[in-house]
């Protein structure tokens, strides 16, 4: 059976995008230079930043990001002093390459996961997606972290690209001996690197009756396999009460320019809630992304409606067939047999 992850109130995620370069041209890439800049953070810097998350709860966990977090040499530093600031958990989101030997810099004991991304089940729709090539090496960094006694995870964003491998993809995992599968679904945004001939932002997003009928039963035949699944809940009914992670919780999206984000739908304009100078973390004037969640509207979650309302529909008279959940609101399934 799945549940709802709810929105924790005593805990903080902290999304740190140390650099925004990439060896990938991804087409459904969400980093905007534009608005997330160019450059990458020192360890130091790194570490000064870190210091304004952990002592805010008992409970902070930590995601590595890029681009591609390990192009960064001395990401291997960050995670260390991560771990000595006592962050509760710390994981790498890696596209697999792997770079500067980081699974000899760094020890399982100093991780709780390495996390992949991978867009398809097979070298054709995977790097069709993300680049020639990179399927192979993905897979090859799977299995070197797996060997090393590293856990691991995957991430796999959904649009009708590639969905039609998603019910491959547990097998595959099993194979790999991956412990997590995490089913994304894909955000319109970002300064995509260009998408696979032949589509269009409209046509990448999955509809709702495609997704209610596919992600849970591939969920569950994860689950079956001993893969614990977690998968954004994504579309509410009228009965449901939609609830907006940015009032609620404490989740940060920092980038190198120093922006703060409470919200990923909002990256890709310059309403960031907080900003950091100085090593210091500041508050926005009005208006931020903060001011838009606490509207209220029929559609579930404003910021969905505003930046893409393509997996919105409507009645005849108007109002939505459904409400959009907050991003942040998941389903996780446990794994079933280990």
């Amino acid at each position: 059976m799945s549940k709802t992850v709810a929105f924790s109130k005593h805990s903080v995620n902290v999304f740190f995008h140390i650099l925004t370069q990439c060896n990938l041209k991804c087409c459904h890439c969400y980093i905007n230079r534009d608005q997330h800049g160019n450059n990458t953070l020192s360890v130091e810097t790194i570490c000064a930043w870190l210091n304004l998350f952990v002592n805010k709860t008992q409970n902070a966990n930590l995601i590595f990001l890029g681009g591609e977090p390990t192009l960064h040499p001395g990401l291997d530093k960050g995670v260390k002093a991560a771990r000595e600031m006592g962050y509760s958990s710390i994981t790498i989101d890696t596209n697999g390459y792997l770079f500067h030997d980081i699974l000899n810099k760094i020890a399982p004991a100093d991780i709780d996961f390495l996390s992949f991304s991978l867009d398809g089940a097979t070298p054709k729709t995977n790097d069709r997606i993300r680049g020639n090539g990179c399927y192979e090496q993905c897979v090859s960094g799977i299995q070197n972290a797996v060997t090393s006694g590293f856990k691991t995870s995957l991430i796999f964003t959904v649009s009708n690209e590639n969905i039609h491998e998603l019910h491959m993809m547990p097998a595959l995992l099993s194979r790999l001996g991956v412990d997590r599968f995490f089913i994304q679904v894909i955000g319109i945004r970002g300064k995509s690197r260009g998408k696979p001939a032949g589509t269009d932002n409209d046509r990448l997003q999955v509809d709702r009756g495609t997704w209610m009928s596919l992600i849970p039963s591939v969920a569950d035949q994860a689950a079956d396999l001993g893969i614990t699944v977690t998968y954004p809940k994504v579309f509410l009914n009228d009965a449901d009460i939609f609830e907006c992670a940015g009032r609620v919780a404490e989740n940060y999206f920092i980038f190198p320019n120093g922006r703060v984000y409470r919200c990923p739908l909002c990256e890709d304009y310059p309403l960031h809630s907080f900003e950091i100078k100085d090593n210091t973390l500041i508050p926005r004037e009005k208006i931020n992304e903060q001011d838009l969640f606490a509207l209220n509207i029929a559609e579930g979650c404003v910021m969905n409606k505003l930046v893409q309302s393509g997996n919105l529909s409507y009645r005849e008279d108007g109002t939505p067939d459904y409400k959009i959940a907050c991003c942040l609101l998941k389903e996780e399934v446990p794994a079933r047999n280990s």
